[in-house]
């Protein structure tokens, strides 16, 4: 039977074995235990090798998982322990706040980019989703903390380091989990600011810091050599993005006939992330603006991608440099504006305006 509690040392109880088993009913009491020991009253931060053994088994435990609903129930449980893990009270404006959360969602996509090319294609459907509810519980987690800047930067880390689903220059990491993460990002972001939203109608949550949020993806955009992986980044999530934070399209005024047509494309009209866009910290002109601003400074830096630097400052163009041209009463195009833009993100990131 397994153990119910954590060691005298505060280390990981020894559930590996439990929650690979053969038997669902071991497994099962196997979770609990871990619930229990991530929830105690003495916050748990294990190191690495812990982390790693203890990530290893329950990658295992979701794999032996059968039953769709089964799968589900599961997915959901597991995703729910990285909001059951003790806050730990860190000594000093450095401390991580949350750091066992964090260092256990850390080990689940150290996990995720281990063992993804050895899962067979009629398992890969559940892995997807479990991927879909633990973006939605890091969400939920930065949230939670109201997205202080600490966590928030760790959110960026666990994406992007070496090893992690976001890397660009890690050859290891499969790029199939690039592509699922864009895919669901926005939406998990925005599933989880609605149930906050249900959850708590008398109070108003804290605003949404979406440019800071969609960090990894901006450096993952310029830089990536891959031409797959920057197609499939920017038209699953900037795009739609970019286009929910437009103006609506001035409406003309309908035929008597095209009644019903236009009924339904008004339907169709409607953006996909309402509670997201109720979040945002200003007018959706200026994040929009910020979002292409964000990605013309990854595309400025050195060790940006001469090809995604060129896409980059084609889309900068036709989304801000008509602004700015107005704004400064110049009219500048073609190979001198794109080096002026790039001047002056240079100056800008480097304070020198």
């Amino acid at each position: 039977m397994p153990p119910s509690t954590g060691t005298a040392d505060g280390s990981a109880p020894p559930l590996g074995k439990y929650l690979a088993s053969n038997e669902k009913k071991q497994r099962d009491k196997a979770i609990k235990s871990l619930a229990a020991f991530l929830s105690s009253e003495k916050p748990q931060v294990l190191d690495k090798v812990e982390m790693a053994k203890l990530w290893k088994g329950i990658f295992y435990c979701f794999w032996m998982s059968d039953k769709p609903l089964v799968q589900q129930a599961l997915a959901n449980e597991l995703a729910e322990l990285v909001l059951s893990v003790t806050p730990s009270k860190g000594k000093g404006k450095a401390a991580l706040p949350n750091a066992g959360a964090w260092a256990f969602v850390d080990g689940f996509w150290e996990a995720m980019t281990r063992e993804w090319s050895g899962i067979d294609r009629l398992r890969l459907d559940k892995f997807y989703m479990l991927i879909r509810r633990y973006v939605n519980a890091t969400f939920r987690l930065l949230a939670r903390g109201g997205y202080n800047e600490k966590e928030l930067a760790k959110h960026v880390d666990v994406l992007s380091a070496q090893g992690r689903p976001l890397c660009w220059d890690d050859p290891r990491v499969p790029t199939s989990l690039a592509y699922h993460l864009a895919d669901v990002y926005l939406q998990e972001l925005e599933k989880a600011i609605a149930s906050r939203d249900a959850s708590e109608d008398d109070e108003e949550g804290p605003k949404v810091p979406l440019i800071r949020l969609l960090e990894p993806f901006s450096v993952l955009l310029a830089n990536t050599s891959n031409n797959t992986t920057y197609n499939r980044v920017s038209n699953s999530l900037f795009s739609p993005l970019l286009s929910a934070l437009s103006p609506p399209a001035p409406s003309r005024r309908p035929s008597k006939r095209r009644k019903t047509d236009t009924a339904a494309s008004s339907d169709e009209d409607e953006s996909p992330y309402p509670a997201l866009l109720a979040a945002l910290p200003a007018e959706h002109a200026e994040i929009r603006r910020g979002v292409v601003r964000a990605l013309f400074e990854e595309a400025s830096k050195e060790t940006a991608r001469e090809a995604n630097r060129r896409k980059i400052y084609a889309l900068w163009k036709e989304e801000l440099a008509g602004e700015e041209e107005e704004e400064d009463g110049e009219d500048v195009s073609g190979d001198e504006g794109e080096a002026r833009a790039r001047k002056g993100a240079f100056a800008e990131s480097s304070g020198l305006v």
